[in-house]
């Protein structure tokens, strides 16, 4: 394991008048495997938006790269988000764009000419297996497809950090299995890892095929699950 590349110390959460988090301190050292876990409304998307600066803790700090997140001006946040890629939960796309524009979204925000990355996105849309669908508008894709499209936009301007909020939530077996080996390749790569998933069967498969470290939450605590799972 590298160094830490996020870091939660003494992290505290409130939210509407309540505390969600409480007291939450995790290192993420680099090229580390993580699932976070606990039941629904226990806190998962809210410690995975607090990991990559999108939202505040009330108390405590988190690190990001030896960097407090608190204390980021824009265009150091900006750095931030393209070191970390995020597979939201929802993955919202823009209907009127090609499955390909959709990909290349992130680099035509941070000023890249897609013409000059050509053969990186070729190369992505057939790791993630959607080569022949590169044309297709997000409403014709199937839910594992739109979850590979979701993946490959997080991927493509290469962060060193890819957090997935229930990548495997709306699609089969089959294809959650699929997707739990592109989030190991990853992983093999160098990459740091941190799924949020209420899936334990997915995380038992994972761990036949890499070092993943279970996190729970329970009653605003984060824990370390042992090998119960």
């Amino acid at each position: 394991m590298g160094p830490n590349v996020i870091e939660l110390d003494n992290l505290g959460y409130n939210y509407g008048g309540g505390e969600l988090l409480s007291d939450v301190s995790i290192q993420l050292g680099s090229g580390s495997f993580h699932f976070l876990t606990g039941p629904s409304g226990a806190g998962k998307t809210t410690l995975l938006k607090l990991c990559y600066g999108a939202l505040t803790p009330t108390s405590g700090r988190v690190r990001a790269f030896n960097m407090d997140v608190r204390g980021l001006d824009r265009d150091q946040m900006a750095h931030l988000r393209r070191r970390i890629g995020v597979v939201h939960q929802d993955c919202r796309f823009l209907d009127h764009l090609t499955l390909k524009e959709n990909i290349a979204l992130p680099l035509t925000v941070s000023g890249r000419d897609i013409a000059d990355e050509e053969a990186n996105l070729r190369e992505l849309l057939s790791w993630v297996g959607l080569t022949d669908r590169m044309d297709a508008r997000p409403p014709e894709l199937s839910g594992g497809e739109r979850q590979r499209a979701a993946l490959a936009r997080a991927v493509i301007l290469s962060p060193d950090v890819i957090i997935a909020d229930e990548p495997t939530g709306n699609v089969d077996w089959e294809m959650s299995q699929r997707l739990l080996r592109l989030l190991v390749e990853l992983n093999h790569m160098g990459k740091t890892i941190l799924v949020a998933t209420h899936d334990l069967s997915l995380i038992r498969a994972a761990k036949n095929q890499v070092q993943a470290r279970v996190l729970r939450i329970s009653s605003r605590q984060l824990q370390l699950a042992g090998a119960d799972l």
